[in-house]
């Protein structure tokens, strides 16, 4: 057979057609499908822990109003602003404890529940502009103060004014319309909380001996590291996107007052506690002082249960120290190609893939190997992820390296949501001043079909 020989400008546009195709065969598979691989208690847990796992389980799904009186709604202490009015609410995706939901996942629609909640009894909030029904829970936090100091802190979207439960609170809506045409204004989406007690019992000279073990393969690929610490005894922070929190306890609190309004034994002042919108004394959510139900068949009797003697925020802890970490999908070969690409050009030097637990006075938690794809320490993400914001020693651009596992089931990606797509928040990490890019060249180097091995194995988790 006679061949035809191509002009230089035909073989270029068939070397390019080839290219395309190659590179349109990588897709991100999606958010995985069947039921969710997290949500339950760790596996070892004794009789007890069980059942206060799971009591503490329904306190995270109640729903708030001002004075407990609305039905459906018996929480005590929403407001006077906030961003949800359920800690479920925001942390639902797969399941109870995990981040946004959204209608990105067919087989869990679930449309934004701040838009409802802008109105819910009668309130008169307006629904902002990055609120929408099918992206992600939001809350906005401000870069600079009208002065032009620096803010960085959360503006809530609404307030109870309007509510049938708050008559007589006049509070307006933070001006998030001129905070998003000055870009005064950045986001943060909600963090899961599956695993987390297997995160709070590593020891810090677990965390710090695992950063110093990939010290110079990193500084190989111009990839620091540096732990976020608490000022009073330098020990590691680790919970938030800018590892800012010490502890699940003072994690879950400072949620509690910040998106929920609701004072507590941890946060004990009302946030935006103006005259005429404030119903209930502080701390709102307290320690119970009588041990019993007095609802019960054998009221005065001493009954309580640990959940029921303790505050709602020692049971948030509780619940998100005491679940399992999400479990991830059976291996095929694409997968187990994909998990060793992802050691090969560097990103587990940051999304470290196994960890261990030191002593832990919960049942099987002690001495655990778990597999978070983190090392909890901060990274300069660069121009392109900084959001502006100092947290405890986190500068602007500065963020914990995210935990992967559960990103298999996860809808939005990155600190703020922008993507739902894999591949693009990929390649977000690549921008000036980020650690990451000399692994994202790497990234961007694989055949097509490594790069879809990649994220395969990124989706199986």
């Amino acid at each position: 057979m006679k061949h035809r020989k191509l002009s230089p400008m035909a073989l270029c546009l068939a070397v390019a057609t080839v290219a395309s195709v190659e590179v349109q065969s990588q897709n991100d598979p999606g958010p995985r499908s069947g039921p969710p691989a997290a949500g339950s208690f760790y596996p070892t847990l004794n009789t007890n822990e069980q059942s206060f796992f799971s009591q503490a389980q329904q306190r995270f799904q109640e729903v708030d109003s001002v004075l407990g009186g609305i039905s459906g709604e018996s929480g005590v202490g929403l407001g006077p602003t906030f961003n949800g009015n359920s800690c479920a609410q925001c942390h639902a995706q797969p399941a109870v404890g995990g981040s946004s939901p959204g209608l990105t996942s067919p087989q869990n629609a679930i449309a934004n529940p701040q838009v409802g909640l802008a109105t819910l009894d009668g309130a008169t909030n307006t629904v902002p502009s990055f609120i929408t029904t099918d992206g992600p829970v939001r809350e906005a936090r401000f870069l600079k103060n009208s002065d032009g100091t620096l803010d960085g802190g959360v503006h809530d979207l609404y307030s109870v004014t309007g509510r049938s439960d708050a008559g007589g609170c006049v509070l307006t809506q933070p001006d998030f319309t001129n905070a998003v045409t000055s870009n005064n204004v950045i986001f943060r989406i909600p963090t899961p909380l599956f695993g987390l007690g297997l995160v709070e019992a590593t020891p810090d000279a677990t965390l710090l001996a695992n950063l110093a073990a990939t010290q110079s393969a990193r500084a190989a690929l111009k990839i620091g590291g540096v732990f976020n610490t608490s000022s009073n005894d330098g020990t590691i922070t680790r919970f938030g996107w800018k590892a800012q929190n010490k502890s699940l306890l003072i994690f879950v609190g400072e949620a509690y007052n910040v998106e929920q309004g609701v004072s507590n034994e941890l946060f004990p002042n009302e946030r935006s506690a103006i005259a005429g919108c404030v119903f209930n004394g502080s701390p709102e959510d307290s320690t119970p002082l009588l041990n019993g139900n007095a609802s019960s068949p054998n009221a005065g009797t001493p009954i309580g249960t640990a959940s029921e003697m303790s505050s709602d925020v020692v049971n948030f802890a509780a619940f998100s120290r005491l679940s399992a970490p999400p479990t991830p999908a059976a291996s095929t070969a694409s997968i187990q190609n994909g998990a060793s690409l992802f050691g090969s050009i560097g990103c587990a030097l940051c999304h470290t893939p196994t960890l261990t637990t030191g002593s832990s006075v919960f049942t099987g938690m002690s001495n655990v190997t778990y597999s978070p794809y983190s090392d909890f320490a901060l990274h300069h993400m660069g121009s392109g992820l900084s959001d502006g914001i100092h947290q405890g020693g986190a500068g602007p651009d500065q963020f914990r390296t995210a935990p992967l596992w559960g990103l298999g089931q996860r809808l939005f990606f990155l600190h703020d949501g922008r993507t739902t797509d894999l591949i693009q928040a990929i390649h977000a990490h690549n921008s000036s001043g980020s650690e990451a890019n000399q692994v994202i060249r790497k990234y961007n180097g694989l055949k097509a079909s490594q790069t879809q091995d990649l994220l395969n194995f990124l989706r199986s988790l």
